[in-house]
């Protein structure tokens, strides 16, 4: 994957990834990672891969959001769902692993169903930990390999997968390597545990 590729697909099939990403199962999961957040009035949250908007209508009042994400097709769908979100929204085109944004300047942090999806999913974290507050709370929706190794049919599964712009077969764990962050809470959230939502901390922040 790449993010040229990822360009075509989402351009292409924008529309029906809107309708597949609020199934039941996802708005549930949605819910529960922005509950993770615990944010308030006047916190500033960077949502990294906002992709179709499908987190805005769970969102809380008062809300300083910024989402980002790669494709303009998908921004222009996430757009139209403004109204139905009581918080002020910012919709920038950008890059993952690269956030043109200053150090810092976050106090929450929501990655749903991206660090699959983007090419350099390290990269990607490094970004987060540099613009996250030390004090900031980072949650994760998405699925990842359970273990070190996975099974034939999963990397043959995973060839259609990736074509289709995303990698079933990451490994949690090793991304995380060197970024400074802990895993803190670990729930499964759709699809028999499939998906799971994944609260982590910077290591100098593990107090509550």
């Amino acid at each position: 994957m790449n993010n040229s590729w990822n360009r075509i697909i989402y351009r292409f099939w924008s529309s029906f990834y809107d309708v597949m990403i609020n199934l039941s199962p996802f708005q549930r999961a949605r819910q529960l990672a922005i509950s993770r957040l615990r944010l308030q009035a006047g916190h500033r949250l960077l949502i990294v891969g906002i992709g179709t908007g499908a987190d805005l209508p769970h969102l809380p009042p008062g809300v300083e959001v910024v989402g980002i994400d790669l494709s303009p097709a998908m921004l222009k769908v996430a757009a139209r769902k403004l109204l139905e979100c009581d918080s002020s929204v910012q919709l920038v085109i950008a890059d993952a692993a690269r956030l043109p944004f200053p150090s810092k300047c976050f106090d929450a942090v929501l990655l749903s169903l991206i660090l699959s999806v983007v090419p350099d999913a390290s990269a990607c974290l490094e970004e987060v930990t540099r613009v996250a507050n030390p004090d900031c709370r980072i949650v994760v929706l998405d699925k990842f390999l359970h273990g070190e190794t996975p099974s034939l049919l999963r990397r043959l599964l995973n060839v259609l997968t990736r074509f289709f712009g995303t990698d079933i077969n990451r490994n949690l764990e090793a991304m995380l390597a060197g970024k400074g962050m802990k895993v803190v809470s670990r729930v499964p959230a759709a699809f028999g545990g499939t998906y799971e939502v994944i609260e982590l901390r910077h290591d100098s922040c593990i107090h509550d």
